[in-house]
């Protein structure tokens, strides 16, 4: 029996593999996405219908032979396929790749990967997440690595919310901060794999101090078992191998909607408080050329 091909395969492999199986149709539509994988990540369901010789219709009985539930959802997974291939690069990228291939491939592969976290977050974590951070007398955020630039970010963020508000990226430091910690205080630990000895270890003595500790990690990860609560970010590339490109996009974007949570939590008159901060900003700025803005 041919087994059904699952979305978590490599689907470029898998279309190529079942070639010989699929009707005379379908192979239309294998062959035209397989001539050009990237761009029929942007085609229309009507533009690769044209470019195989095919009906729509047969577009989408083609999409469902491969697991997926449609034209937009086969596009995702076909985009995340794009994300797999050069140790140590990036998404597939080959040495003779030009960079208009290159940068389409790393541009496709964060969206997958974006996309792919967008279905995976869960709203329950999210507004846990969200109450713990409003309640805060302070907040500090952990990251290491990669994930060090991101508690920055989040400290940009989060300063103008009146909470005192700090980020650490030195592992002694953590540890020292850690230590430090008291009830009502408020540690966010980012670790794309949860699997770093130090943040595990610093997580736990923040707890015992009588923190509440946030883990943006993977979930049923060592760290995301040493927190209070966990915003459960699925692994979407392997960051023993790559370099952590799209994984530190998805941390962002979870910041974003935290802060962005925190905002709307605080109510219409905390908006006032925001706009005066944006707008000590402006003298800071040359006028916009031609656009009669002083």
């Amino acid at each position: 029996m041919t087994r059904k091909p699952h979305m978590d395969d490599n689907l470029l492999e898998t279309i190529k593999a079942r070639l010989t199986t699929l009707n005379r149709s379908e192979r239309k539509v294998a062959e035209a996405i397989l001539r050009d994988p990237a761009a029929a990540t942007r085609y229309s369901i009507a533009t690769l219908a044209r470019e195989a010789d095919v009906s729509e219709p047969t577009v989408n009985r083609f999409c469902r032979v491969f697991s997926a539930t449609g034209f937009p959802d086969f596009k995702i997974h076909l985009a995340q396929s794009i994300a797999t291939g050069t140790p140590y690069v990036s998404q597939n990228v080959q040495p003779d790749d030009t960079v208009a291939q290159f940068a389409d491939k790393i541009m496709l592969a964060t969206m997958a990967n974006l996309d792919r976290a967008r279905q995976g977050l869960a709203e329950r974590e999210l507004a846990s997440a969200i109450d713990y951070l409003i309640q805060a007398r302070q907040i500090h955020f952990f990251g290491m690595g990669g994930s060090a630039p991101v508690a920055l970010d989040a400290q940009y963020k989060f300063f103008r919310f009146n909470i005192p508000v700090m980020s650490y990226q030195d592992a002694l430091m953590q540890r020292m901060v850690a230590a430090g910690c008291t009830t009502g205080d408020v540690v966010v630990s980012i670790s794309y794999t949860g699997r770093t000895r130090e943040i595990i270890d610093i997580a736990r003595i923040a707890r015992e101090n009588g923190a509440t500790v946030i883990g943006i990690t993977a979930p049923g990860s060592p760290l995301a078992n040493t927190c209070t609560a966990v915003v459960s970010v699925s692994p979407t590339e392997d960051t023993d191998v790559y370099m952590p490109m799209s994984s530190r996009i998805v941390q962002l974007a979870v910041i974003d909607i935290l802060a962005t949570g925190v905002t709307l939590k605080r109510g219409v008159d905390f908006q006032n408080h925001l706009k005066n901060i944006k707008q000590s900003l402006r003298p800071t700025r040359l006028p916009e050329t031609g656009s009669g803005k002083e």
